[in-house]
């Protein structure tokens, strides 16, 4: 749930499956991931002292599982936001991988030429601070925005993670040009991982066209398909059956946003965060 930084810059192993129907899909569900990806001590480390509220929420270890991250990869972060998987992602990867956040292009988004300026020259900083990084030994963290990306790094990369940012994608009218960036960075075999708010295989076009945060995982599925994809497998290890996901405030109304502020707060506390896909695509010859 990071639109209000993104608009603060702009002002488990699983079953393959065959046959998407929505939400819950026909396929049978895939188990829980075992958290292996890497050392245990850094989803404990003192950098992540304030995001470990939402770890159980966001099962990060077992969603890094689901996705194959190893620390031994070349891993891009595409929307990094505020940094809260940065901040897990950039130390596994410090020693013998590679992390490289990456975010939209800004002309394609809208921006004036001054804060399209803006945009790249912060998009390093940001990433830099979100992972953690204070200069020195660990150095700064790779970032681009997408109309800039280094010819170099085509076909070099093992993961694309997009968290939480596809409904950012789809109400900027920016998805399609996006993945296709995203897909020429990646490795022959190399895989995307989504996780995004789900909503109602039911909910209206209106409601899913991204300004209410949810979306579809049948629309999901066949766009990224569409854009040269396959899908591999998914997971329900961020799904939450509490979740209604038909507030008219959209995903911004439970935590950690309350955009209702105290008005049934405790209603919100009891559902937690939203109910969530969570995908992962092989890039397709």
């Amino acid at each position: 749930m990071r639109l209000a930084v993104t608009l603060a810059l702009l002002a488990t192993v699983a079953a393959p499956v065959a046959v998407f129907a929505q939400a819950r899909t026909t396929a049978r569900p895939a188990a829980t991931p075992k958290a292996t990806t890497a050392d245990p001590a850094l989803y404990n480390a003192p950098i992540r002292a304030a995001d470990k509220a939402r770890d159980a929420f966001r099962h990060p270890a077992q969603t890094l599982a689901f996705f194959q991250v190893r620390p031994d990869m070349t891993v891009v972060e595409y929307m990094p936001g505020g940094g809260w998987y940065s901040r897990i992602l950039a130390p596994m990867l410090a020693k013998s991988g590679r992390y490289i956040a990456v975010n939209p292009d800004p002309a394609a988004m809208g921006m004036t030429a001054d804060r399209q300026t803006a945009w790249r020259a912060s998009t390093p900083e940001l990433a830099t601070k979100a992972a953690g990084y204070t200069g020195g030994a660990a150095g700064d963290a790779p970032a681009y925005t997408t109309d800039a990306l280094p010819k170099a790094l085509d076909g070099t990369v093992d993961r694309v993670l997009i968290v939480r940012e596809m409904h950012n994608l789809q109400r900027m009218n920016i998805a399609d040009s996006e993945l296709k960036a995203m897909r020429r960075l990646l490795k022959p075999g190399g895989m995307l991982g989504i996780v995004q708010h789900r909503a109602k295989p039911t909910a209206s076009a209106d409601y899913t066209d991204g300004s209410k945060g949810y979306l579809r995982q049948t629309d999901v599925v066949n766009l990224v398909t569409a854009m040269g994809f396959e899908l591999v497998s998914a997971s329900e290890v961020n799904a939450n059956a509490r979740d209604t996901a038909d507030y008219p405030g959209g995903v911004w109304t439970l935590p950690p946003a309350y955009a209702e502020k105290d008005k049934d707060r405790a209603r919100y506390d009891a559902v937690g965060e939203s109910d969530r896909m969570t995908l992962l695509f092989r890039k397709r010859a």
